[in-house]
């Protein structure tokens, strides 16, 4: 099993005519993703490669039955784009775009959980979501990954998103689903909502989590699991050597006051029983160590 996404996701493409859209889209596409859609206001009526444009995601999903939507459109529209989403009927929607504005995020994500609480936001800047031979929304390389668990990953950095499928994969240890979260301030979904479905998901019995500097995310995460998770959790902290004030790739990666810090965020995860790696490599060695125990 996985989890949010699986070979009966159906999804509507925001921007499917833009250039990255189109790439991404029929990259999924070719992965096995049934990506049944793309939405345009100028261009419905017409196609990308086969796959039908309709002017409305409401429409799209009238005539496609689209359950999710994957929105690759500039920053400045991407709280429209969620919006008309999730009015449109979709359940799931992932926004990889990045520089959407903080007071948009914390709108969306304020909106979607009074007016639409069935509605799943994922991102915005973040990689996607695969649950490997099943389903591949967003930009993540599905050669990377292998099916099959029965480790979920969860991970606020991109690249290192990639980096943990990899080393999964190089140790021959296959993954249900892989959830990027993104690293901006307000994302939609966050490690907790990701490690209760891991938790729920009865295919998945260990979770690798990649944090990162910055917010109190991973020190959050560190008290859901030490009272709620009964499956082991191995995870990798990035930015032991950022200095603080500095702001480090993401939007919601710096360290102020003292707080955020890679150390502080590892002492909450250890304390809570997580195996910590002092890099990606030893995370996943320490995942390795998991799997063979699980029998």
């Amino acid at each position: 099993m996985s989890i949010f996404v699986d070979s009966d996701t159906k999804v509507v493409y925001q921007g499917l005519t833009g250039s990255q859209g189109r790439y991404y889209g029929l990259l999924n596409r070719d992965y096995g993703t049934q990506v049944v859609a793309g939405t345009n206001p100028r261009k419905g009526g017409t196609d990308v490669d086969g796959i039908p444009v309709y002017a409305t995601v409401a429409e799209a999903v009238a005539e496609t039955g689209a359950t999710a939507s994957c929105i690759f459109i500039p920053a400045p529209g991407v709280h429209d784009a969620v919006m008309e989403a999730a009015r449109g009927g979709v359940e799931f929607i992932v926004a990889i775009t990045e520089g959407v504005p903080a007071h948009d995020e914390a709108d969306l994500y304020n909106r979607l959980r009074r007016d639409f609480p069935d509605v799943r936001l994922l991102g915005p800047n973040c990689p996607g979501i695969i649950s490997p031979g099943e389903c591949n929304i967003g930009i993540t390389a599905g050669h990377i990954a292998l099916p099959g668990g029965p480790v979920g990953i969860v991970s606020r950095s991109g690249t290192l998103t990639y980096q943990a499928l990899y080393e999964l994969k190089e140790k021959g240890i296959g993954c249900t689903t892989c959830v990027g979260i993104g690293g901006d301030p307000v994302p939609g979904t966050s490690f907790i909502d990701c490690l209760a479905a891991f938790e729920a998901d009865p295919e998945t019995k260990a979770v690798m989590m990649i944090g990162e500097i910055g917010g109190s995310a991973e020190e959050e995460a560190a008290e859901f699991i030490a009272d709620h998770m009964t499956k082991p959790v191995s995870a990798y902290v990035a930015g032991v050597t950022a200095p603080p004030g500095k702001k480090m790739g993401h939007a919601g990666a710096i360290v102020s006051g003292g707080r955020g810090t890679a150390a502080a965020k590892m002492d909450a995860l250890r304390d809570a029983g997580v195996r910590i790696g002092l890099n990606p490599t030893e995370a996943g060695e320490h995942m390795a160590d998991i799997v063979a125990d699980l029998g």
